[in-house]
Formats: C-alpha cells, structure tokens, sequence
C-alpha cells in the first residue's frame, strides 16, 4: 500500500513522468559532480556526523534490540524499540543547536559555478511537491526559503522510496535493489549525490541537523512490504507503520523548528511528530481495507481480528456486518488517539511551520469521519475528503497555528 508522509499520502508514479526511480531515478548529472560545490561536499566530508549519532557508527536495526525472555517473549515493544531512534535525534538536535548558538542553520560558503545547479536541483523538487502535495505546498510558503527547500527534498526522496515497491516496477523489486538504494542513501549522506534530485537531499542534510536512522529505517519497512503481508498484532503493525510513515515526521521536525519560546522537551516534540505519522498510516491502512485485499495484503492485527470474531476469509468477501462495524470502530478510536497526541507538538513547532501541519492533520482526521459515514464500507467505498471540506478546514488550520506554545507557567498550573 502508499505509505503516508506526515502531511499527504504519496501520489502515483506520474511525478517522474515514467522515469523508474529502481534504475537510479534520473540520469546522472555529470556536470553537477563536477561542480565545485559537490568537491566540496566531498572534500569537508560534511553530513558525516549525521552518521554518527549512534555511538557504534553503524547500522541499527530496530529488530536487533529485540531481547527475548527466556519464556521466549519480547522483552521491549515496539514502540518502546522506535522511542529510542526518537531520544537519539532529539540529542543530535540539541547537540547542534548548541554547536550553532544563535543559528540553526548553517549558510555553505558556495564556490562559483555551482549556485545554478544546486538551484535548480531544488526547483525540481519544489515542482513534484507542487503537482502533487498541493495543500502542504501552499501551507509551507511560508516557511523561510532554506526551510522550504528542505522539505521538498524530503518529500522526492520518500517519494522516490515509495515507488520502488509501489509503483509500475513493483513487481521487478528484489532486497538486492533496496540495499543498492540504501548504499546510495549512504553516498548522500557523504556528500556524494548521484544526480540532481539526490544533490538536494545531501545539500539538506548538509544544513539541519537531520539523522540518517530515519531514511534507513524507511527503506526497511520496503523490505518488509516485500515478505510481509500480515500482522499478527498491533506491536508488529505500530513498527511497520514507523518504519513507512512514523519516520517522516523524525525527518521533519528539524526542518520546521520548534518555537523559540516552547516550553516542550525536544524529545517530547519529536515523540508527537512520530504520532502524526503512526495516525496517518493507520487512516491510510482503515481506508484502503478493500484495495489491499485486492492485492491479498492485510493490514489489520490478526489477533483483534479473532477477538472480534472475523477471519480473513470475511475481509476477502468485503461484506459488512455488525462485527465488522464493531472492529472498526475500534480501530478508528486507536488512530484517532494518535492524532490527539501529535495535536500537542503541531502546537510546539516553529509559527510558520504550524499551519501546513495542522491543515495535514485537520483533513486526514476527517478521512475517519467519512469511513463512519460510508456506514464502515472500506471495502467497495473508498472514504475521501472533498474540496469544499478542505476548503473549509484551511482557515481552521490558520487559526490554530496562529496560537503559541503553553508557557512554562501555563505547563506548571496544568
């Protein structure tokens, strides 16, 4: 299934205009690597110390600190495992805030020559956001021109990942090719980019104070769209939906910024962005019931579904019963639950990073609404919100990212 970024679902392969991102997306820029500014990326070795927020400099799979009891169970879950990436980046945010005093983003000192192609690197990226996250690309105008970049970056790249296992070349997708796009993540990160809309991503990278775990981690939930099609519980389908959609809200967050004035912990901040993502790719999995077991795929905790006495057989018939409304409601009450707790870090970011994200939140909590109002029927109905209800929730969304984070007082009093 399209996983969710923190503010629009991704779009259909048309982005790139047939380009097939498993064949290295564009073509290579040969000019750009040429640049001076590449050299310099490469000889400063600058965005290597995002590599390096984890103390062992390698590679962490969130199933390596899985521990188990010698009654064979799990000893951490989940989302205790995804909390730990949360703290790591929360540090390496505050480490560079406070390395930069009075500046949170650093300006690169650009050799001639190499403006124009960085420039028009990012003007790609902005182009794809425009087509197709149109809502969010209105929102984050207003955003400081280096914060806007950014973002566009981030969503390409998530884009670009998505399609390797959900686009036209799907089918053609072995591990052997997300360990190649992992290998190149890595070059971007070095300061080696492979063509121009991978050179966005390393000049960001370059900039924020953006760790690679998250990418990494999003490549792994491809993996496992690859060999997994069911999930026995909700600790399985929480990580799963870390691993597509959580993480981008950990990319995000430190290009919003969080408000000078937030009396909020970093990690606290991050923690809610994580939440936004979770409730996101929840809504995604409860709308998209029908056409995931078009392609036999179930998204759904098998163990609630026993609960609640369904079986898989009953999702394939895509029938509405009483039970099935019973189990939905459930399901709608857990995601809505997340999208309660990422209200409380939407109101620490920075003010004009607010509103983009309230207007993603606003509208895709009310794609829940619309699976109630088409009487629980995700199987033959998809639930949409239409253009006048977005419309409508644009102002809603101004208004309350127009409200400032809770004093220390206000935090003391509650």
């Amino acid at each position: 299934m399209s996983i969710g970024i923190s503010w629009v679902v991704f779009p259909t392969s048309k982005a790139f205009n047939g380009v097939d991102p498993v064949r290295d997306g564009n073509r290579i820029l040969d000019s750009f690597k040429a640049s001076s500014w590449c050299k310099n990326v490469i000889s400063n070795g600058r965005g290597m110390k995002k590599r390096q927020s984890y103390e062992n400099g390698g590679r962490l799979s969130l199933r390596s600190s899985m521990v188990a009891t010698p009654a064979g169970e799990v000893a951490l879950t989940s989302e205790q495992l995804v909390y730990d990436v949360v703290l790591k980046q929360a540090a390496l945010v505050q480490r560079r805030l406070k390395s930069d005093e009075d500046l949170d983003v650093k300006p690169d000192i650009l050799l001639p020559g190499s403006l124009g192609l960085l420039s028009e690197a990012y003007e790609r990226c902005r182009e794809v956001c425009a087509e197709y996250a149109k809502t969010f690309y209105l929102g984050i105008l207003l955003m400081t021109p280096e914060r806007r970049r950014a973002i566009w970056a981030i969503y390409v790249w998530c884009r670009r990942t998505d399609e390797l296992v959900d686009g036209p070349n799907a089918s053609h997708i072995t591990p052997m090719a997300l360990d190649r796009w992992e290998a190149r993540l890595e070059d971007i990160f070095r300061g080696r980019p492979f063509d121009m809309l991978d050179a966005a991503l390393a000049d960001t990278v370059s900039r924020f104070p953006v760790d690679i775990q998250p990418f990494r981690d999003m490549i792994e939930g491809m993996r496992m769209d690859l060999w997994k099609s069911r999930y026995q519980n909700f600790d399985e389908l929480y990580l799963y939906c870390y691993y597509v959609a959580g993480t981008v809200g950990l990319m995000s967050v430190p290009i919003m910024g969080i408000a000078p004035e937030s009396q909020a912990a970093t990690e606290t901040v991050y923690n809610n962005a994580l939440a936004l993502g979770i409730a996101n790719q929840l809504t995604n999995i409860l709308r998209d019931v029908g056409e995931d077991a078009r392609r036999g795929r179930i998204y759904l905790p098998q163990d609630e579904l026993a609960q609640a006495g369904l079986t898989e057989d009953d999702i394939f018939a895509g029938k509405v019963t009483d039970k099935w409304r019973a189990f939905m409601k459930k399901q709608i009450q857990r995601a809505r639950k997340f999208f309660d707790d990422a209200e409380n870090g939407v109101k620490e970011l920075s003010p004009a990073s607010r509103w983009p994200v309230w207007a993603s939140l606003l509208l895709y909590r009310q794609i829940l609404d619309e699976i109630e109002a088409n009487d629980y029927n995700n199987f033959t109905r998809r639930a949409y919100v239409g253009i006048p209800q977005k419309i409508l929730a644009l102002p809603l969304a101004y208004a309350k990212s127009l409200v400032p984070p809770r004093s220390s007082s206000a935090l003391l009093n509650t």
